[in-house]
């Protein structure tokens, strides 16, 4: 039996959303919108057909992480996002709260 490649996460900008592939199937994405510097995480989700494998804490962290190396910041709308935060301090420094500025922003966003 052949060992499963490990998981890619990639940035698809034009989709606004960052994919996680496991042997180059899709296996969920965390959807985001840009805003005067910031990266507005507001959903995360995994194909049921790929769960308990931990691939949601992976692709987060690698969101997060390309995140930190474009400078911008984190506000995570998502409660997967929110509760992955809640265990990584390493990102706290780049983590701004979730107003009601910024969710007002995000509907008008996403009804576009």
């Amino acid at each position: 039996m052949t060992q499963a490649a490990d998981p890619l996460v990639r940035n698809v900008d034009a989709r606004h959303r960052y994919e996680i592939l496991v042997d180059d199937v899709s296996a969920g994405f965390t959807a985001y919108r840009d805003r005067d510097g910031q990266r507005v995480f507001f959903h995360t989700e995994i194909d049921d057909a790929f769960a308990g494998r931990g691939l949601a804490s992976v692709l987060v962290e690698q969101a997060l992480t390309h995140v930190r190396s474009s400078g911008m910041r984190i506000v995570p709308v998502c409660p997967y996002v929110a509760k992955f935060l809640k265990k990584h301090d390493e990102f706290a420094d780049l983590t701004d709260p979730v107003t009601p500025d910024v969710l007002q922003w995000l509907e008008t966003a996403l009804a576009r």
